[in-house]
């Protein structure tokens, strides 16, 4: 009786508030999660062999590995696990679930999503010129075909979905259960199989999501079949006009946003930048969870400099950025040549008195050509 009134009381729910409904409920969830302190540990680790400064990671054990990723890129930097104590003379990045005073809050993952309601042309004018004329060239050899059958669906996830994560994230891959791929394909997305001429080599499986009365069409997975991602620039070319594709798709169904899927949230990822070449802005769009980030007592500008970080503000994305002692003007052009996100609210550059100067100037060359641009701040440490 309890679930059906609640199913009653859910459908009478508009789309946007049942997305704010999960959105919290998840939330919830990750918070009382976090709660269990008997599962916590302290653990430290260095960025790199040459970094100032060491990690303190205090949180879940099982959240250890996400820390990592988020402040180094990698999933086994030079780590030890120990108390913290009088040796432990190194500054220390202070990185906890739980918030401390003057921490940033750092979300584990950003989406990219682009902004549509606009001419495809309009769009494809951010891409570079040669993406535009890879996507000319290859566009006619491929089309999409919706998987409606049992067979379909079973055969994307046993030889597309389950391979091409595993052959991405290894024992870290997570794999959508068959029966929520069913569940998505039938009732609250579709799943599309990807055909080269005569074959199929890959599918894309996405959903509607409606937040704030905007209708996003969300990208949850790419699959491909092993002869397609063991060929690196066979993926680049399909994983390519696949995201192009689904775009097409989303605009010609009147969908506001096309959100290309999650990224770590790292300014200097590599999916993130591949993305944002495609045109997605940054979104805290499926993002649930959060660390907590206290910047040492010395060396703020270089360390942010080794490891620049969003955060979050008022549900708002800002980006973190160190301007250390000695960088030449070259330099800081090419550390943060391609960290120009649309989607930012502000950024905080980090230095001595008059470093971050020039930068700003640099980069709001940059940004002149988004749409909006963020607000800047420099903040003078030593």
């Amino acid at each position: 009786m309890k679930q059906t009134l609640w199913a009653v009381a859910r459908r009478s729910l508009s789309p946007s508030q049942r997305y704010r409904l999960r959105h919290l409920a998840t939330q919830a969830r990750e918070i009382a999660a976090r709660a269990c302190v008997w599962r916590w540990e302290i653990s430290r680790f260095r960025l790199q062999h040459e970094s100032a400064h060491d990690i303190l990671y205090v949180g879940r054990k099982q959240q250890r590995d996400m820390a990592k990723l988020l402040m180094t890129g990698l999933s086994s930097p030079l780590t030890e696990v120990i108390s913290p104590g009088p040796t432990a003379r190194r500054p220390v990045v202070m990185v906890s679930e739980v918030p401390t005073a003057g921490a940033l809050t750092v979300p584990h993952y950003v989406s990219a999503v682009v902004p549509l309601g606009r001419p495809l042309d309009d769009i494809t004018a951010r891409y570079d010129s040669e993406l535009r004329r890879s996507i000319r060239k290859h566009r006619p050899l491929y089309h999409m075909r919706q998987a409606v059958s049992d067979e379909d669906i079973e055969m994307a996830d046993r030889e597309f979905l389950r391979p091409y994560a595993t052959a991405r994230k290894g024992l870290l891959a997570s794999h959508i259960p068959t029966d929520e791929v069913f569940r998505i394909a039938r009732q609250v997305g579709r799943l599309d199989l990807i055909v080269q001429g005569d074959h199929v080599i890959g599918c894309h499986l996405g959903c509607e999501v409606v937040r704030d009365g905007k209708r996003y069409w969300s990208t949850l997975r790419f699959g491909y079949c092993e002869a397609v991602f063991s060929d690196a620039k066979r993926l680049r070319e399909v994983n390519s006009i696949t995201t192009y594709m689904a775009l097409e798709w989303a605009l010609g169904q009147g969908f506001d946003y096309y959100d290309i899927g999650l990224c770590l949230a790292r300014p200097d990822d590599g999916l993130l930048k591949w993305k944002r070449r495609r045109g997605g802005d940054i979104d805290s769009l499926g993002n649930h969870a959060h660390l907590f980030v206290r910047l040492p007592k010395s060396g703020i500008a270089h360390f942010l400099w080794e490891t620049p970080l969003f955060a979050v503000e008022s549900d708002k994305l800002t980006l973190h950025l160190g301007v250390p002692d000695g960088a030449s003007e070259q330099a800081l052009a090419s550390r943060y040549h391609e960290m120009v996100f649309g989607g930012l609210s502000k950024i905080y550059l980090y230095g001595a008195a008059g470093a971050g100067d020039q930068l700003v100037t640099a980069l709001k060359q940059r940004y002149a050509g988004l749409p909006s641009a963020p607000a800047m701040e420099i903040i003078t440490c030593t």
